[in-house]
């Protein structure tokens, strides 16, 4: 009987994905799988411990520890982790592109049914992090990756972080300004699941829209963007609002019409944003309930399936012929070869402890 397989001899190198300023980001085959296993197929992050004087970053520290403890098909899934010469090696999921590409590519015409998918899966996602009291702090598109089996994952947990007790004292330096909570851009220190669900209220927006909702150019235009779209908060509206670190005064502004600028969207999904998106953090919906509200429950259309919706992307422009594993190019897991290029990374980031280099998943 043979010795397993394990550490770097476990996988075949197939092509470099994108590389960064501590590490490498690989597509390789997992050979203890069939070659035709949907899940034969990996990406292997390489972390040179070199870079850090302590050894490896606390920001890849945390996100392994934190995707042990997930185990969801809306989470991204850490296969393996083992040490190289120099480096840590962290193995997950490959997935074929990601949500910001998707909303990018206007040749994939997203049907209301497909936007419920898409919706659905997240939300399922980022519930299951919160039922494990992790916080999420930077969902964006490019941080929701589509899987070979058409399955949503929430991925980039760099800044996440366990939330124990409501009166932590936490950063507010955290998630892309674009999907920032006004909270956060107030500078609070004591927050909870409601950040990241605002964040998913500026996702489901940039679905429904296909550009982003509140692209702010600094956190006082994200604020001034923010209240021209939700409306200036009053006191009874939000209360102590006025009293957070960075509190600034804005003009008066009504909250506007929503179907002015969402003129393709149903009610009820204007209603479940707005429960996204009160600015209040104390009002706004969890992702248990948004999974109960009407436009998941009672209207129609109901959300496609993953399979179809991994369809409609690959029709697309975003996603190129995946081919085969056992094709051309697949070489060892050594170290002496990691420099070497399949192409130029040309779409967007999976690894923010890689440097933010733009990855080729295909």
């Amino acid at each position: 009987m043979g010795v397993p397989l394990q550490g770097e001899a476990r996988y075949r190198k197939i092509k470099v994905l994108g590389e960064g300023t501590v590490g490498i980001v690989s597509k390789a085959r997992d050979r203890t799988r069939k070659r035709d296993d949907i899940n034969s197929i990996v990406a292997i992050k390489k972390i040179r411990m070199g870079h850090y004087k302590d050894g490896i970053s606390v920001t890849a520290l945390r996100e392994i520890k934190l995707l042990q403890e997930l185990k969801h098909p809306n989470v991204i899934g850490l296969v393996d982790v083992f040490a190289g010469t120099n480096n840590v090696n962290m193995v997950i999921e490959f997935c074929v592109t990601d949500l910001e590409l998707v909303i990018r590519d206007r040749s994939i015409a997203l049907t209301p049914a497909e936007v419920k998918c898409c919706m659905k899966m997240i939300l399922h996602g980022i519930d299951a992090c919160h039922e494990k009291w992790i916080l999420h702090r930077d969902l964006k598109p490019s941080n929701i990756l589509v899987g070979a089996d058409g399955q949503l994952k929430i991925a980039d947990f760099g800044l996440a972080r366990l939330h124990a007790s409501p009166k932590s004292r936490l950063t507010h330096q955290v998630i892309t300004r674009w999907y920032r909570p006004p909270e956060l851009l107030y500078a609070a220190r004591t927050y909870g699941p409601a950040v990241d669900m605002w964040s998913v209220g500026c996702i489901f927006a940039e679905l429904m829209l296909r550009m982003p909702y509140l692209p702010g150019d600094s956190d006082i235009d994200q604020l001034a963007k923010i209240f021209q779209a939700r409306g200036t908060p009053s006191k009874e509206d939000w209360p102590n609002h006025d009293a957070l670190p960075a509190y600034v005064e804005f003009t008066p502004t009504p909250e506007p019409d929503h179907r002015i600028l969402f003129t393709a969207s149903s009610p009820e999904s204007l209603h479940l944003l707005d429960k996204m998106m009160y600015l209040d953090p104390l009002k706004r919906i969890s992702a248990k309930e948004a999974l109960k509200h009407p436009y998941f429950s009672l209207e129609y259309p109901a959300a496609c399936d993953a399979a179809t919706l991994l369809a409609k992307i690959k029709s697309g422009s975003t996603v190129k012929d995946q081919g085969t594993a056992n094709g051309n190019g697949e070489d060892s897991m050594d170290d002496s070869r990691e420099g070497e290029q399949g192409s130029k990374p040309v779409v967007s980031e999976t690894a923010r402890a890689l440097g933010g280099r733009r990855l080729d998943f295909s």
